[in-house]
């Protein structure tokens, strides 16, 4: 699984604002909630600092939100994976989203004989490449109000938009609210979202 992330295409980095009004107020919007960025181009996310000098797992470890997702990607071992160069996308449940699924569920997933599909759960929540939210919206809306990203998990997730948020949803329709856009890394870029999202 590693060396399958490792291999994928890298994107080009589109790290510039927004030029239409509704991907302007997105971004605008997802800043003002987290404490907006900082001189050095770092965005607040579970209290700490997230630098974009700093891998995607570099980054993680900081965040007071991010603690149930941290563990479980060390417990599949895809801390080294994700601190590669990529780029990649992560699409980042907070603690609460795990503490929504059912009892019992994230400490099965934990269980070294479970590993296998921790980790297919988890790099659902990946896609190759550095998609910001300027990007989805722009698939989106050439997708007819949907975009479909292929995660590296083999699955897709659909995104969609309503008003200048953007949703991304899984295979069975269940759908998360990016609720902190463009925390930008050096190999790619976390939204943060406020569900857990399940394949297949």
């Amino acid at each position: 699984m590693n060396r399958k992330i490792a291999a994928v295409a890298a994107m080009v980095a589109l790290q510039g604002c927004a030029t239409g009004g509704s991907e302007a107020g997105m971004q605008g919007q997802m800043s003002g909630g987290m404490s907006g960025a900082e001189a050095n181009g770092s965005v607040m996310v579970g209290g700490a600092a997230m630098l974009p000098s700093r891998t995607i797992v570099q980054n993680a470890v900081n965040s007071k939100d991010h603690t149930t997702l941290v563990a479980a990607v060390q417990a599949a071992g895809l801390a080294e994976t994700l601190g590669s160069a990529g780029p990649f996308t992560v699409f980042a449940p907070v603690n609460a989203a795990f503490d929504a699924l059912p009892q019992g569920t994230v400490a099965t997933l934990l269980r070294p004989e479970n590993k296998t599909q921790l980790t297919g759960v988890l790099t659902y929540h990946v896609v190759p490449g550095r998609h910001t939210a300027a990007d989805l919206m722009r698939m989106i809306r050439a997708g007819g109000g949907r975009a479909t990203l292929r995660t590296v998990a083999g699955g897709t997730l659909t995104a969609t938009m309503s008003g200048d948020k953007v949703m991304v949803s899984d295979a069975g329709g269940n759908m998360a609210n990016v609720t902190i856009a463009n925390v930008m890394q050096s190999n790619g870029v976390i939204h943060v979202v406020d569900r857990v999202l399940l394949p297949r």
